[in-house]
């Protein structure tokens, strides 16, 4: 059996910027212990699935661990092959996902995404995310990661995680976010928990920065910025229980799987 392979930058404004991401399109759903093994194989953040035609899909995200229930860059990866391969006449793309409709819509030289928003509850910092970061943040939420605020950009970027002591948490993982020098707000995301230390860019974080900073500034619109060694930028939109993500997508390459 052969199948397509992609390899998308996304949120990418340049060569070797942004979050690699695998992406396969697929006939039919394959067992999901191929998946996951194709997933390992690829040995990339995620691995993005999906199964449809005519603008309407259903996807599916797999890190080299394990399958997880959202993934933004990997969706903004699927809609870009699926915009340059499947549909070079739509202006959106629909997915249907663990985590309900999502779409992709081209936006000029942008694709956006239109993500459920992730609204954190305030919570004292555990003990083992303070060990990780081996800072104490001024605030802490917990939602689908625990999100810890600092008091600025040269936080973040000095940040040298211990992630023996994060890899403890409950949660997937952590977002460590300030507001940012030439953006609204920087941030970054580690999992190792699912066997991923640093993602480069991650849309699914941005769920719930974008409604806490927004929040905070008292505006819908923000610019950000992750700050990852291969960084990645992102426009941000909080409409009430969604929010809307932008950001460019390159090529890198294209192949196929021989199973």
């Amino acid at each position: 059996m052969k199948l397509p392979l992609f390899q998308i930058d996304a949120f990418a404004e340049g060569p070797f910027q942004g979050n690699p991401a695998a992406v396969c399109p697929l006939e039919d759903w394959l067992p999901d212990e191929v998946l996951q093994a194709i997933a390992e194989e690829n040995n990339l953040s995620e691995t993005a699935f999906y199964v449809g035609r005519d603008g309407r899909y259903d996807l599916r995200w797999f890190t080299p661990r394990k399958e997880v229930d959202l993934c933004g860059h990997a969706t903004l990866a699927a809609g870009h092959v699926i915009f340059e391969r499947d549909g070079p006449a739509l202006a959106e793309i629909s997915f249907q996902s663990k985590s309900g409709p999502l779409t992709v819509t081209r936006l000029g030289p942008e694709l956006q995404l239109d993500f459920p928003a992730v609204f954190g509850e305030p919570c004292d910092p555990p003990a083992a995310l303070i060990e990780g970061l081996g800072l104490t943040p001024i605030g802490c939420q917990k939602a689908m990661d625990y999100l810890a605020i600092f008091k600025d950009e040269h936080t973040i970027r000095s940040l040298q995680p211990d992630f023996s002591n994060l890899k403890n948490l409950d949660l997937r993982g952590v977002i460590v976010t300030s507001p940012g020098s030439e953006t609204d707000f920087v941030s970054r995301f580690f999992a190792p928990k699912y066997g991923i230390d640093e993602d480069p860019v991650t849309g699914s974080a941005h769920c719930a920065l974008t409604p806490y900073w927004a929040d905070q500034f008292g505006v819908c619109k923000l610019t950000a910025q992750q700050l990852s060694r291969r960084t990645g930028r992102l426009r941000c939109e909080w409409k009430g229980d969604r929010v809307l993500l932008s950001g460019q997508t390159r090529a890198y390459l294209e192949g196929t799987i021989d199973l």
